[in-house]
């Protein structure tokens, strides 16, 4: 998610190839005729005929061109010009794919004239001087990235590939342009160190984060080592589209050969007799960027590696965590070890459990003569099994649930819930613009009093050309332009789910639209700390405090019907709610295995020598994995922590539920979940601040007191 006068590259993997759904528009502009031929029978009808033949192709190709010239010329690329669009959504229909690459030149041209100006002012640094115009500098280039970064992760196609190809070193030499300004950087560090008591706390803010990320990027270094600094930069850019790219491609392999995508495979798993088959959906899931093919992403990993060692080492740090850890809430590695520590081993004994319970089920069907004996439960069985288990245990099928968790209901039911606790109404609209009209949905947001709140848009199926799993992106973000006047967001929330939906995709509806709402209700004045412009190891605390309502019986009631209209029935609602601590230790133990897989990978000194599958097993050893549970993702298709912006932050989809279960058991206290004034106090708190104060100064601003991690472990069926 980029904001002005801060360059980001794209936080989640870029896409990879549309297949044929990205035709290029050219709004009239006609194209050149293809040249005809003639079958003469006589010499001198041949000579006429190619005399006439010849004039009429240079007539008609220097009309052509003389249009195409014409067309050109009246035509402006859509990025240099205001929006005229309802709420300033951006006017995709217009775009081209050839207006990316100059828009992004005007874009560094307009920046780099703004920040000159703000170092060249003759007066003395103020936070209005130099930091406001910093934060509202770069407009062309904030139109851009948002739309760019969103398309490629949605609708990817090969031209699409070339732009970002392209794009990357442009912005990643953009970025260290402005991070090695040292004239920017000592008006910023004049400030810092001033007295501060005449700014906001937002304010303060905003100056501490610009300060250290000037510091953080190797302002202080001398130029060599900050020229080789630029050379990291751009190549961990290229290296982690090509990996990210690379990740789709074997995804789309996945499911050209099995029939589902990636991210129905836990539904496949679960629902598939036969066991050969579901090894091998397993083997192929797992074995994706690991094929020894075109797409093989081993070096690519250690390629990146070494240079986040390399560049961590530079910055005077022993390992990339040390590094990127510092300026997080959990700050260095010897806490988030400590922490998942702990949890892993009260998951893995939880586990043992689920495993105990699946074999004996197992061992039924050896019974029965299904499977052969001394058969033992292996990874490609637990999906399978634990469902059988669930039946069992709870008598919840989920062929029974889906017919009440359609999608379009589901998402009712967000909405429902976001009216009762904050006064979010929500409009669909109708013919604005839209990057995929076929498949997306626009709503207009408002508050109680009517006020916009912003631009939320949904594009929950799956395709091709769209990246696995679920995400929200920011279009536009929210700030107070220079003119004094609030600019609303641009929000959007992206899956690949079906028509009816499992108990865990109805979660991620909620979950994605927690992060919507952080978003949607900022109330900030400046860019980089608005809406989910936090702490990584912070931002996920809303969107899983979201989901906390999506299985509440009153909103279910509201929400969740069947196609003749009836409400899902109480013992349904009842046997949902008391299944939601099912399966945690293996939902757990697979979810810290990966986070400490991933703090692993960037602890390391040095990669020399390192083989990936080696490497991988000496760390499930060594963290006490059972052999029954993988991690939630192997090295090569492990796109959060090597494409997304998670490197040594993984961690923090725990880190952040330890605080959403302790607000939420706040919640649970006052007797009624939905608790208007507990609502109100979060969304003011939490919701309205963004990245304006330190994450642990909210949380105790809200609970009055320090975090408990005692709700999150019975929440996970951990204790």
């Amino acid at each position: 998610m980029g904001s002005k006068g801060e360059l980001q590259t794209p936080h989640a993997e870029m896409p990879n190839a549309a297949r044929g759904d990205a035709k290029r528009r050219t709004r009239g502009c006609p194209t050149p005729h293809a040249a005809f031929g003639t079958s003469p029978t006589e010499d001198d009808f041949l000579i006429n005929q190619m005399y006439n033949y010849m004039m009429k192709k240079i007539l008609l190709g220097m009309t052509a061109v003389l249009s195409l010239l014409a067309c050109n010329n009246s035509r402006q690329n859509p990025f240099l010009t205001e929006w005229d669009t309802p709420y300033g959504i951006p006017p995709f229909e217009d775009i081209l794919v050839e207006d990316y690459i100059p828009a992004i030149e005007a874009g560094i041209e307009q920046q780099n004239k703004e920040i000159d100006s703000i170092v060249n002012n003759p007066e003395g640094p103020t936070f209005e001087n130099t930091v406001l115009p910093l934060e509202l500098s770069g407009e062309i280039l904030s139109k851009v990235v948002g739309v760019l970064f969103n398309v490629c992760e949605t609708d990817r196609t090969d031209e699409l590939d070339s732009v970002m190809e392209k794009a990357l070193p442009m912005l990643t030499e953009h970025e260290d342009n402005i991070s090695f300004n040292k004239g920017l950087y000592e008006r910023i560090a004049k400030l810092y160190f001033a007295d501060q008591s005449q700014l906001s706390r937002e304010q303060q803010m905003v100056l501490k984060k610009r300060f250290e990320a000037f510091e953080r990027n190797g302002i202080g270094l001398p130029e060599k080592q900050q020229a080789r600094l630029r050379e990291i930069n751009t190549e961990m850019a290229t290296k982690t589209q090509k990996l990210g790219n690379n990740i789709l491609s074997e995804s789309n392999a996945f499911k050209e050969k099995f029939g589902i995508s990636v991210s129905d495979y836990p539904n496949a798993m679960t629902t598939t007799e036969d066991r050969a088959l579901r090894q091998q959906m397993l083997e192929a899931y797992t074995m994706r960027g690991h094929n020894g093919n075109e797409f093989d992403n081993r070096q690519l990993v250690l390629d990146i590696m070494r240079l986040r060692i390399e560049k961590a080492k530079i910055m005077g740090y022993d390992n990339p965590a040390a590094y990127l850890l510092e300026p997080k809430m959990a700050h260095d590695t010897e806490t988030v070890d400590a922490f998942l520590a702990d949890i892993m081993a009260a998951a893995v004994t939880k586990a043992k459990e689920e495993v105990y319970d699946m074999q004996k089920l197992m061992d039924e069907d050896i019974a029965a003569g299904k499977l052969p004996a001394g058969s033992k439960i292996e990874q490609w069985d637990w999906w399978y099994y634990a469902e059988k288990v669930r039946k069992q245990k709870y008598d919840l099928d989920e062929e029974l649930t889906k017919p009440y968790f359609k999608l379009e209901n589901v998402v009712k039911g967000i909405f429902i819930a976001a009216n009762t606790l904050y006064g979010v109404n929500m409009e669909k609209l109708e013919d604005v613009p839209s990057y995929n009209p076929e498949v997306v949905t626009t709503y207009k947001v408002t508050d109680a009093d009517g006020n916009l709140l912003g631009i939320f848009t949904t594009d929950y199926l799956p395709r091709s050309s769209k990246r696995g799993g679920a995400w929200m992106n920011n279009i536009r973000e929210q700030y107070v332009d220079a003119k004094g006047e609030m600019v609303r967001p641009i929000i959007v929330n992206v899956g690949n789910l079906e028509e009816n939906l499992t108990i865990d995709e109805v979660q991620t509806v909620f979950h994605e639209f927690g992060h919507a709402l952080h978003g949607l209700l900022t109330q900030c004045h400046y860019p980089s700390v608005s809406g989910t412009s936090v702490k990584r190891d912070f931002v996920e605390t809303f969107s899983q405090f979201n989901e906390n309502w999506a299985f509440q019986p009153e909103l279910l009631a509201q929400y969740a019907t069947n196609e003749e209209g009836e409400v899902i029935p109480a013992e349904l609602v009842e046997k949902i709610n008391n299944s939601l601590k099912f399966n945690q230790g293996f939902m757990t133990t697979e979810l810290c295995a990966a986070s400490i897989l991933d703090m692993k990978w960037h602890e390391l000194e040095s990669v020399d020598g390192i083989d990936i599958d080696a490497f991988e097993k000496k760390v499930c050893k060594e963290m006490g994995l059972i052999p029954e549970i993988g991690p939630r993702y192997r090295t090569t298709y492990f796109n959060h922590i090597f494409s997304s912006g998670y490197s040594a932050g993984y961690y923090g989809y725990l880190w952040a539920e330890v605080l959403d279960k302790d607000i939420f058991s706040i919640f649970e206290a006052s007797g009624n979940v939905w608790n208007k004034e507990l609502a109100t106090k979060f969304k003011q708190t939490f919701l309205e601040k963004g990245g304006g104060e330190e994450p642990m100064r909210l949380f105790e601003q809200f609970a009055g007191r320090q975090p408990d991690n005692e709700a999150f472990l019975k929440g996970r069926g951990l204790k």
